[in-house]
């Protein structure tokens, strides 16, 4: 087996040492006759050789390696555990996301701004990680270019705002309604597509939108982007120092309590909050009702699902259209809490963290998707010194994680149903 696989692993050693080429910027210069390697210092060569040599030696005893991996239990405890009862788990899981949001909603009155911040974030990035949870985990549609509705949702309201001065509460609900008829529109072309061919042609329908927000300068504002998206109101209380449209009123001179910037910081989080409440509790609804049944069943096996009567083209454009709907909430949400947004904010790198929120998390399961977004997009903030190295550790875990537990943290349970043996 050893030597079966040295060829592989000379391949894969000296790919390794070709993509740290463009990666660490070397060069090839000539000097006269002589040809010289430039760019790196000494230890820099060092470690590309290392790296190579770590993948040659990796991809030689690559099944050894792995067979030793999964039997380690100290380092896998739960590799083994028997899944709960769908009853029990169910029961645990409603629990469990309540008490989350009962904390949630007292949390940011005792902590620093900072941390409000981050956690409004967080909440975003729950309400994308649930809405393609229905497209990939549910429907079983690798989607690529989630990112595009999360644009639509989010040029949405900056557009309105700056040319129609449209609040943020009218332009929730039009610029979730817009991301959804995007989703159907792009649901039509690939109908007839699963797997890489739907992966790509999702990841092109992504590239067009950004490219046309970073092009279409006249309305979008190109690369300059677009700012001064104004704050949402309650009851038209606004949450600035002064009041910017005539007719309001100040949050502070109402209540008759200083002015603290603080005030919009936690009036967003809770914005946030309520909306993923919201989002969560439409989806788990959703997966109790036929339709949902259908996206698991088109996900199993679509030419069976087909065989039972079940309309792909319906199917297909509810959760491209559900997905997106949400997707379009959630870019609401960012353009009022950023007040300034740009194509840059949208490129297929977040499409790619929210896909691994999703696949983390375990593929159909909302707590596991909970619990990956809280991970993926806090973890990197409290470790800040190793920024340089974000990627890198990232897509170890990845690698760590689809080894040790591939159906992700708490994969969905599926109903499974014996029957007796008949004499």
């Amino acid at each position: 087996m050893v030597k079966n696989n040295l060829g592989h692993a000379a391949f894969c050693a000296i790919v390794t040492v070709i993509i740290s080429f463009p990666i660490l910027g070397l060069n090839l210069e000539a000097r006269g006759v002589n040809i010289t390697l430039t760019g790196a210092s000494t230890s820099t060569y060092v470690a590309i050789l290392v790296a190579a040599a770590t993948v040659f030696v990796f991809q030689t005893f690559r099944d050894s390696l792995m067979g030793l991996l999964r039997k380690a239990p100290k380092l896998n405890p739960i590799s083994r555990k028997q899944p709960m009862e769908r009853s029990r788990r169910v029961k645990l899981e409603s629990w469990i996301i309540t008490g989350i949001v009962i904390f949630a909603l007292f949390w940011p009155f005792f902590v620093s701004r900072g941390s409000v911040d981050l956690a409004t974030l967080v909440l975003i990035y729950i309400m994308l990680a649930l809405g393609l949870n229905v497209v990939v985990g549910l429907a079983g549609l690798l989607d690529l270019g989630y990112v595009a509705f999360y644009a639509v949702g989010a040029y949405t309201f900056a557009l309105l705002s700056e040319y129609m001065s449209i609040s943020f509460w009218v332009a929730l609900p039009i610029g979730a309604l817009l991301a959804g008829i995007t989703g159907m529109i792009l649901g039509f072309p690939v109908l007839r597509l699963r797997g890489d061919y739907l992966a790509i042609v999702t990841l092109g329908f992504g590239e067009i939108i950004r490219i046309l927000l970073n092009n279409w300068t006249s309305l979008t504002g190109g690369p300059n982007g677009i700012g001064g998206i104004p704050d949402p109101t309650l009851f038209g209380m606004e949450f600035g120092r002064r009041v910017k449209v005539e007719g309001n009123t100040s949050f502070h001179e109402t209540f008759g309590i200083a002015y603290s910037g603080e005030h919009k910081v936690i009036f967003l989080y809770l914005i946030a909050l309520v909306l993923a409440v919201i989002t969560a509790l439409i989806i788990r609804r959703f997966m109790r009702m036929p339709v949902g049944r259908a996206w698991e069943a088109l996900r199993e096996d679509e030419i069976a699902a087909r065989s039972l009567g079940l309309s792909r083209t319906a199917v297909k454009l509810s959760a491209f259209t559900i997905g997106a709907f949400f997707a379009g909430f959630a870019g609401t949400v960012f353009a009022s809490k950023q007040g300034f947004i740009s194509p840059e904010s949208f490129v297929f790198l977040e499409s790619a963290i929210i896909l691994a929120i999703v696949v983390l998390g375990g593929m159909g399961s909302q707590l596991g998707v909970i619990l990956a977004a809280i991970a993926v997009t806090i973890l990197p903030e409290l470790a800040r010194e190793f920024s340089e190295y974000r990627m890198l550790i990232f897509g170890a875990a990845m690698v760590l994680m689809m080894v040790w537990r591939p159906q992700g943290l708490l994969p969905m349970r599926r109903t499974h149903i014996k029957l007796n043996r008949q004499e």
